[in-house]
């Protein structure tokens, strides 16, 4: 008899054991679903949607791509060089992005040593370039941006040096004085943020826009 109560006893505590442990487990699958749909919807909803207002209030310009219109038409973006070149113009660094280069789906670096050969090669050829295109510039002078490409292939601006040392060319090009392109390159002149971050650059898109409306070429 004694045996048979402390059997059911038993049986009783196990069945009770397990009916809690389901209980407990039951309750952590119902907080795990409810946690992960909260955090599917901050996440995948309400986050995305706050930064696309803020982008879209706060930083228009920015958010659409920091698109450059002239006359209506969009004529590129602030973010994204583009070939200039003609003598005309100032040119931006030189690009590896994509075949012929400033390729904006294709954004890339050459990927290639400081001991490569064809890197070698073609940083002789891109300073040897220079010096013929430049008026003025000398060996051992020429700014290192104005012969090597960015990361990206794609950067937008050049350095303060480099916009003036091509100066001389386009003011010829264009039948003006080295003085007066210089003039409006300084006005063009982006300095570093913070006074601290980076270095002092020009936009080649935003000067050579501003070269057409104030020195326009006679064609």
């Amino acid at each position: 008899m004694f045996l048979s109560l402390e059997l059911s006893s038993l049986t009783s505590l196990s069945l009770s054991s397990t009916s809690f442990r389901g209980s407990v487990m039951h309750a952590l699958i119902k907080k795990s679903v409810l946690m992960t749909v909260v955090l599917l919807i901050v996440t995948c909803g309400v986050y995305p949607a706050v930064v696309w207002v803020v982008g879209q209030v706060v930083f228009h310009h920015q958010a659409k791509g920091s698109l450059v219109e002239r006359n209506g038409i969009v004529v590129g973006s602030k973010l994204i060089a583009q070939n200039f070149q003609k003598p005309e113009y100032f040119h931006p660094r030189p690009s590896s992005a994509g075949d012929k280069g400033y390729d904006a789906a294709n954004s890339s670096g050459s990927n290639l040593s400081l001991t490569n050969k064809k890197f070698i090669d073609g940083l002789n050829s891109n300073i040897k370039q220079s010096l013929t295109d430049n008026p003025g510039l000398v060996q051992g002078q020429v700014p290192n941006d104005m012969v090597t490409g960015s990361g990206s292939g794609l950067d937008p601006d050049i350095s303060s040096e480099n916009a003036m040392a091509q100066a001389g060319r386009v003011a010829q090009a264009r039948h003006s004085s080295t003085e007066v392109v210089k003039d409006l390159v300084e006005k063009h002149i982006e300095k570093p943020d913070l006074n601290l971050i980076g270095e002092s650059h020009v936009n080649v898109l935003e000067l050579n826009l501003a070269l057409d409306e104030r020195l326009p070429v006679n064609k």
